[in-house]
């Protein structure tokens, strides 16, 4: 009885991975190595030898490489301040961090075009529609992984070993980089590896900053694909793709376990208590002075300043200063722009999100629970080990590879005489196996530090594993469930990829109405958009806000 529960338990997540993933994204990969039904490479051949293929390979690796380098140079000093020392705001600051990880990828191309435009902040730089641009974006995005998972590792660090190579007479700079630093690599390679993932496969800011010139393997499957209609070029980069996101997976998969296993073997009887930052007076240390001022230049030029150019500039009108751009959100906008209010569209965000997060938590909850799990047999753990890797899988792949294989894959699919692609849940299963993943590394890494001899102790007093888990397991799970449905509701409410692929003119998202508004011209057209980007930044924020003040310490890894 107690082995089919738990098979029943990996079964639902896994028949719901194989139905609106795996069948999707197979069915589009496919296009690329089979032609009239049989076995055909000539599209590999074909694609390799257009010049603009190699282009976009390179931009893509550049980008990702320049963007996971800065993120990671900037994010140290950060998780050094916001999770090693303590000052007032502190938990502001951390809260206002996450917020560009879950902002939706069309509002932040909106905000930087908004900031580096000749007009904008910093326009001085000339960096409008520029690789510099593009990178900048991805750091906004990524910078809270790094922060966040550098910094609940360095919280967790034993200070003994600094403190013996202080007293030993070593200044705090030659400490830090030869005791430190080396402690921390575990962290910072799975922080790298993660952004390096989210880097590679970033598609709106690409597309909205970038454009044509600098174009990535994401943007490109979408060209392909709604501008050329070559499917089978767009399968052929597809499975690009995914080798990147295999090797960067496999990557994180083993920087993530030598973490883990730092963390059980060097934590210390109690977390390090948090270091009062000096910055006056004879105590005041070099190294915090400068960790400061790096953190407090990324949090208000990098984070802050597009953000409040955004709001800004929502409120500029052709006549003057007001609150027009707000009032025509309750209209279409100019002609032919919309079908829908962008108020309608809101709505209908909302309603999306809550169903693509009751989704996006129960599968992940269960693929959570039964990763946790500690089997004695090899087979058993290997299992459990491919488990949580395949579920990852989402989190790299191309969103527009999985909602266009939607459109191919559900219409009769498995030779049903059904066409699913009118089914109004579509949308939200799309957005839910975006979702999961993060859900599943939210509740993974706090139900893996449940004491298994609390499990072990329930099961000699007579409690079931029913019991046990309810007991035991549910109480500390439940810790880490606001972050988990904050974090799915939120990347729900901002998806765009597989979005702007499955929603109708007629019943738009949010950001697909932001992005059709800045492709339409007309200074109407660009307010009601910065109005929009607002909106939903604003909705975003709230959520995640609210969700901050119920994470766990340390839960989660994002």
């Amino acid at each position: 009885m107690r082995g089919a529960v738990w098979t029943l338990a990996a079964a639902v997540p896994l028949v719901f991975l194989a139905v609106f993933f795996a069948l999707p994204v197979g069915t589009l990969v496919l296009r690329g190595f089979v032609d009239d039904g049989a076995l055909d490479l000539g599209g590999f051949a074909e694609v390799f030898s257009r010049p603009r293929t190699w282009r976009i390979i390179g931009l893509t690796l550049a980008q990702a490489t320049v963007g996971t380098a800065l993120a990671v140079l900037l994010g140290i000093p950060g998780a050094y301040v916001l999770y090693r020392c303590q000052f007032p705001g502190r938990t502001a600051v951390r809260a206002f961090v996450i917020i560009p990880f879950v902002l939706p990828t069309v509002v932040v191309g909106v905000a930087f075009r908004s900031v580096l435009a000749p007009a904008g902040p910093l326009g001085f730089l000339g960096w409008d529609g520029t690789f510099a641009a593009v990178v900048a974006a991805l750091v906004f995005f990524n910078y809270a992984v790094v922060v966040r998972t550098v910094g609940g590792f360095w919280a967790h660090l034993d200070p003994r070993a600094e403190q013996a190579a202080r007293s030993l007479g070593a200044p705090p700079w030659r400490a830090f980089l030869t005791v430190t630093l080396p402690a921390l690599t575990p962290a910072i390679a799975s922080a790298a590896s993660i952004v390096f993932l989210f880097c590679a496969t970033a598609f709106g800011v690409v597309l909205v900053l970038g454009g044509l010139r600098y174009g990535t393997v994401e943007t490109e499957i979408w060209i392909q694909t709604t501008q050329f209609l070559d499917l089978r070029a767009a399968a052929v980069l597809s499975v690009v793709q995914l080798v990147v996101v295999a090797a960067a997976l496999a990557t994180a998969s083993r920087a993530r376990a030598r973490r883990e296993r730092a963390l059980q073997l060097g934590r210390p009887e109690r977390l390090a208590q948090p270091v009062r930052l000096t910055l006056r007076g004879p105590g005041r240390r070099t190294g915090d002075l400068l960790a400061v001022a790096v953190t407090a230049v990324v949090v208000l030029g990098l984070l802050a300043l597009p953000l409040v150019t955004v709001l800004v500039r929502s409120f500029r009108t052709p006549t003057g200063w007001g609150w027009t751009n707000y009032a025509n959100l309750a209209t279409t906008g100019g002609p032919n722009t919309l079908s829908v209010t962008v108020w309608d569209a809101a709505w209908n965000s909302l309603r999306i999100a809550v169903d693509a997060t009751v989704m996006a938590v129960v599968v992940g909850g269960l693929v959570a629970l039964v990763v946790s799990r500690r089997p004695r047999t090899s087979g058993a753990r290997r299992a459990v080990r491919t488990m949580d890797a395949v579920f990852m899988l989402p989190l790299g792949v191309s969103a527009v590879t999985v909602g266009f294989g939607f459109l191919i894959a559900l219409h009769r699919p498995l030779g049903l005489d059904l066409d699913l692609r009118g089914s109004p849940l579509l949308i939200p299963i799309a957005q839910a196996v975006v979702a999961t993943p993060l859900v599943v590394r939210t509740v993974l890494p706090v139900l893996r530090a449940v004491d298994q001899r609390l499990h072990e102790a329930a099961a000699v007093l007579g409690a079931s594993p029913g019991r046990v888990l309810r007991a035991v397991d549910w109480p500390i799970a439940a810790r880490s469930l606001g972050l988990a449905v904050g974090l799915a509701f939120a990347v729900s409410l901002g998806e765009f990829g597989a979005t702007s692929f499955l929603a109708r003119p007629d019943n738009p998202t949010l950001p697909v109405v932001i992005f059709r508004l800045i492709g339409r011209p007309g200074a109407e057209n660009l307010g009601m958009a910065l109005a929009a980007s607002v909106v939903l930044a604003l909705m975003t924020a709230t959520v995640m806000a609210l969700t901050e003040r119920l994470r766990a310490g340390g839960a989660g890894e994002f």
